[in-house]
């Protein structure tokens, strides 16, 4: 069963973001910790040595493995207990996992809950940390977070199991009653990105340390883990282009990791020097290395799930635009439904264009220079995928 965003917690969770524009491609955060430097760029603890609680970083009966953010008492005070389990890439990857744990910051600022946190070193570990939040008394965890698609054949066997535990998970859809699914349209917000893709390879166009090529149209994709949800990224990307422009090809590559900034690199590089000015990213910490090679080639670069510009500053001379997926909101909002005694066990909520899950944002740094009548393709697209005239493709074709 789908389930309506609920727009007014979305706004009041954007908020909190610093979130600012919404129509077409919008301007970044405001800086105001969205960009992971409030700790979630792994300073704060969730690299496994001491957390804000004073942990020593060896395992505790809370289910955690050491690396929690508060100290996950039981105080009567508290409204909600939350057990999360990131994505494989872990913490400081400026991207997805990152994302996540905003949203639990934010919770954490607006509600006062107390949390733990767990980065497993593979997916086999996916379960045991999904089962020792969900088997944990002391704290009693009111709601277990599960980051990432992978997640999902673990949470199926896991879940069954507690079923009187609050799961959520990311990316993926768990059939069970105590799991709310959380799913977004990156498809659609990748769609913008191709608009804009297109339009600017095809425009002798300068910014910050980049500059086009306008006699090579050309522009590249590189993703992490070929998956379900990064090939959606690629076919909205794809789409995207092809609808702006007959004459302009998508060159793709896959890494096979979230967290090879190397291997990143070294794919992008092979499409900037092959003639492609512009390469969009969904690939986790391993999207550094197409930033590095954006800055070492002179061209362009699309950030991912946040708005790369701010998380990764000092590439923000390269990255025009990032796809914004607001993995901090369906966290936060999952939270706020426990809290408000509503968790949406059972359903699938979807997340695109619409609801402003997912979205463009200009860079901060040089987004601003992207010539307005670009700008205005990119919003009238928005515009027409969200009336339903633009069908966009979840699948590649290849």
């Amino acid at each position: 069963m789908a389930s309506d965003f609920d727009r007014r917690r979305f706004l009041k969770a954007a908020s909190a973001a610093g979130l600012v524009g919404l129509a077409g491609c919008s301007g970044g955060p405001s800086g105001d910790g969205s960009d992971g430097s409030d700790g979630s760029d792994g300073e704060d603890g969730s690299d496994g040595s001491d957390g804000e609680d004073g942990s020593d970083g060896s395992d505790g009966d809370d289910g955690s493995d050491g690396s929690d953010g508060s100290d996950g008492s039981d105080g009567s005070d508290v409204p909600a207990t939350v057990g999360i389990v990131y994505s494989d890439g872990g913490l400081g990857d400026n991207s997805f996992n990152d994302a996540a744990k905003q949203g639990i910051l934010d919770a954490e600022e607006e509600f006062g809950i107390e949390y733990a946190e767990s980065e497993p070193d593979g997916t086999g570990e996916f379960g045991q940390y999904q089962q020792r939040y969900a088997s944990s008394t002391d704290p009693d965890y009111d709601l277990v977070s599960c980051i990432g698609f992978n997640q999902g054949d673990a949470l199926t066997e896991t879940a069954p199991q507690f079923p009187d535990q609050d799961f959520m998970v990311v990316d993926t859809t768990v059939d069970e009653s105590n799991v709310a699914s959380y799913l977004f349209r990156e498809h659609e917000g990748s769609f913008l990105m191709g608009v804009l893709a297109a339009n600017l390879t095809e425009t002798d166009f300068s910014a910050g340390a980049g500059s086009t090529a306008p006699d090579s149209t050309n522009v590249g994709f590189v993703g992490g883990v070929d998956s379900p949800v990064i090939r959606r990224f690629q076919a909205g990307f794809e789409a995207g282009v092809d609808y702006a422009s007959d004459d302009v090809d998508v060159t793709t590559s896959y890494v096979g990791s979230y967290a090879d900034p190397s291997g990143g690199q070294e794919q992008a590089l092979s499409m900037y020097q092959s003639g492609a000015d512009i390469v969009y990213h969904a690939a986790g910490a391993t999207g550094v290395g197409v930033f590095q090679a954006a800055q070492e080639e002179g061209r362009f670069a699309f950030g991912v799930d946040q708005d790369q510009s701010v998380s990764e500053e000092s590439f923000a001379d390269v990255i025009l635009a990032s796809m914004v997926k607001r993995v901090d909101t369906a966290v936060y909002e999952s939270i706020s439904n426990v809290i408000d005694d509503n968790h949406q066990g059972g359903e699938t909520v979807a997340l695109g264009l619409e609801s402003n899950g997912v979205e463009c944002v200009y860079g901060q740094e040089i987004g601003g220079e992207v010539p307005d009548d670009i700008k205005t393709a990119v919003s009238d697209a928005r515009d027409e995928i969200i009336a339903g005239n633009i069908d966009v493709p979840e699948t590649t074709s290849n």
